[in-house]
C-alpha cells in the first residue's frame, strides 16, 4: 500500500509529511523490513531545489565512477545547504542529501549501504572526492609547503584539535572542522547535548577529537602562511588562528565552550576597524582573551588583517 501511494508524488507528500519520522524509526529498529523501508525514504539534496528524491533517484542519476551516497546532517535545510563541507562536491557536480530530522542520524547508523553504495557523512574524516592522479600529486606537493604552517596552528591550538590537515573538501571558505569517522557527528552531539537523561560518560566516549582542516587556496591561509615564513614568532598569527578556530567551529556546526571570548575577540577587531582607543589598553589582559599587537601598530595590523579578509 506504501508503495502504491509513493507512486503519486502528491499523496505520498501528505503520507511522508504525517508518517516519515515512523518509517524512519523502522529503518533504526526493523532489521527485517529496513531494506523495503529504505525505498520509502525522502529527502531535499543540492539538485532536488524544493522538491524531494528517494534513494533509488539518487543512485540513478549520481555521477559514473561515484562509489558513494553523500548525504550532511543537520539542524536544518537553510542551516546546511550553504555549510562549507558541501563546497568542493558542488564544484566537482556531486549531488548530497540533506538529513535535517533529528531521527535521521539515528536512522543513517543503521542504513549503512543503499544498493551497493555506502552512505558518507561529508562532515566527517576521510571523505573521498575521487581525485585524479594529477591532482593527487599537485595535493601531497601543498601539503608539503602547508606544513610548517599546519604544525605552529596545531600548538597554538593544543588539545582544542587533535589534528590541522591541508583538507580539499572547500572551495570558499579557509576551514573547518571534521569529526572522526566512527564518532558522533557536530549535529548528533548537539542533539545529545539536548537530552535531559543523557550518559555523561558514553557523551565523552562517542564525542572524540575534532581535526582542523585548512584550505590552502584561500588567500586567508595563504598569507598565514607567508606571514608564519617571515617571522614564526609573530604574535598576531596566534590571535588570527584562533579566530579562525572559532569561526570555523561556528561554520561547521559546533557550539563554542567560551562565547564570551570569541566576542572579545570579534569587538577587539570591531574597534580597530573604527579607530578606538582602547581605554583599558594598559590594564593587564588574560592572553587568551583578547588579541594581543605587540611588536606592531594598530594601524599596520588593520592593513594586514583588512587583507586576509
Amino acid at each position: 500500500m506504501f508503495s502504491e501511494i509513493a507512486e503519486n508524488e502528491a499523496d505520498y507528500k501528505k503520507f511522508s509529511e504525517a508518517f516519515s519520522k515512523n518509517i524512519k524509526l523502522g529503518i533504526h529498529e526493523d532489521n527485517k523490513n529496513r531494506s523495503k523501508l529504505s525505498e520509502l525514504l525522502r529527502y531535499s539534496s543540492t539538485k532536488s531545489e524544493d522538491s524531494v528524491i528517494s534513494l533509488k533517484e539518487y543512485v540513478g542519476r549520481m555521477k559514473e565512477k561515484q562509489e558513494s551516497i553523500y548525504f550532511i546532517t543537520g539542524e536544518s535545510k537553510k542551516a546546511v545547504e550553504n555549510s562549507p563541507f558541501l563546497e568542493a562536491l558542488k564544484a566537482r557536480n556531486l549531488e548530497v542529501l540533506y538529513m535535517v530530522d533529528p531521527i535521521d542520524e539515528h536512522a543513517v547508523q543503521q542504513l549503512k549501504e543503499y544498493d551497493g553504495k555506502k552512505l558518507v557523512n561529508v562532515t566527517k574524516e576521510g571523505l573521498d572526492l575521487g581525485l585524479t592522479e594529477e591532482e593527487k600529486k599537485k595535493q601531497k606537493e601543498e601539503k608539503t609547503s602547508f606544513e610548517k604552517l599546519c604544525k605552529k596552528m596545531k600548538e597554538t591550538l593544543g588539545d582544542k584539535v587533535e589534528a590541522v590537515l591541508l583538507g580539499e573538501r572547500m572551495v570558499d571558505s579557509p576551514a573547518t572542522l571534521v569529526t572522526t569517522e566512527y564518532g558522533w557527528s557536530a549535529n548528533m552531539q548537539r542533539i545529545m547535548k539536548a537530552q535531559v537523561l543523557r550518559d555523561g560518560q558514553m557523551s565523552s566516549f562517542m564525542v572524540g577529537k575534532k581535526k582542523m582542516e585548512i584550505n590552502g587556496k584561500h588567500p586567508i591561509c595563504q598569507e598565514l602562511k607567508k606571514k608564519l615564513d617571515i617571522d614564526d614568532g609573530d604574535t598576531t598569527v596566534k590571535d588570527l588562528i584562533n579566530l579562525l578556530y572559532e569561526t570555523a567551529l561556528l561554520t561547521s556546526g559546533f557550539t563554542l565552550e567560551e562565547p564570551t571570548i570569541y566576542a572579545s575577540r570579534i569587538y577587539k577587531l570591531i574597534k580597530l576597524g573604527l579607530s578606538i582607543e582602547d581605554q583599558e589598553e594598559n590594564e593587564e589582559v588574560k592572553e587568551d582573551e583578547l588579541p594581543k599587537l605587540e611588536g606592531e601598530s594598530k594601524l599596520t595590523f588593520l592593513t594586514k588583517f583588512n587583507k586576509l579578509i
